[in-house]
């Protein structure tokens, strides 16, 4: 039997398949199947328009519109037109929908600590998993403008700085460091913005401004499990558009040797190495970008 790439994957989809309970024509025993239960988590976690939830969930329209004539009949779901747009469709839940959800959740969570727990290496299995749900997700990862003191912005800016506590010759300080307050990443004078992964945070960027026209990227992380996908071109991309809109007309940023993938990243994509132009004992790479 063959031990190849195809085949590796094909064993992991029918493990998944059965954990998940694809095949079950009662999904967590709720008497409806996987898909109908996702049409009701979508909903019940803030999708609302219908096409978003079809586009969400990869369905075709009939498929779409069957599962929720189901849900409604269940009295689930209500659908109406959207108050701006009568050509399009928004759903919500009831009542006895909202209780359905709140099940599915107690269900889901349940099950998936089952499976942590009864794993010897819980953390590995979620450092795979999360690789997977990247590689799957990669198109539909969302960049999102955020305010940098909300729980997902500290977030990622806390698994920034352990990593560079780990991979820092002498570790890593925040306090030493140019640390930015968060009113310079915030408009009108700069921005901060995540990368999300179907609600998570999986990377992050800065900018820095003071209202003038010269303005620095800071503090650009992307999750292990997320990397080699190109979130840190889309990250810079996405940092550079705002801070054209912001009317700034150069970029610096800096960094250490420690980041090749960083030093890399700016070498080939318009950055110019300038000399030193902060205090700051950590960084010893000194970059500039003219919008």
């Amino acid at each position: 039997m063959p031990y190849d790439g195809v085949s590796r994957f094909r064993r992991f989809a029918r493990a998944v398949t059965m954990e998940v309970g694809a095949l079950d024509t009662s999904f967590l025993g709720r008497g409806r199947p996987l898909g109908a239960a996702r049409v009701l988590n979508a909903i019940g976690m803030g999708r609302t328009d219908v096409a978003e939830i079809r586009d969400y969930l990869g369905l075709d329209s009939g498929l779409m519109s069957r599962m929720l004539r189901s849900l409604e009949e269940e009295g689930l779901v209500r659908t109406r037109s959207h108050p701006d747009d009568a050509r399009r469709r928004v759903a919500i839940l009831t009542k006895a929908g909202q209780r359905e959800f709140q099940a599915y959740e107690e269900l889901s969570n349940a099950r998936a600590a089952a499976l942590l727990d009864r794993s010897p290496r819980s953390d590995e299995l979620l450092d795979a998993m999360d690789m997977v749900a990247s590689a799957l997700g990669r198109d539909r990862i969302a960049i999102e403008e955020a305010d940098p003191r909300n729980d997902a912005a500290r977030y990622c800016l806390g698994e920034y700085y352990s990593e560079l506590g780990r991979r820092f010759e002498k570790g890593f300080d925040v306090s030493r460091s140019r640390d930015p307050d968060a009113a310079e990443l915030v408009r009108p004078r700069g921005a901060f913005l995540l990368a999300m992964s179907d609600g998570l945070p999986i990377g992050c960027v800065g900018l820095k401004g003071s209202g003038g026209e010269v303005a620095e990227i800071k503090r650009l992380w992307i999750c292990p499990a997320a990397r080699g996908f190109g979130i840190a071109k889309r990250l810079m991309h996405a940092v550079e558009s705002v801070a054209r809109a912001l009317s700034v007309k150069t970029l610096r940023l800096d960094t250490n040797s420690a980041l090749p993938e960083a030093l890399k990243l700016y070498r080939t994509s318009g950055w110019v190495e300038i000399d030193r132009f902060n205090e700051d004992p950590y960084p010893d790479h000194f970059f500039e970008k003219h919008l």
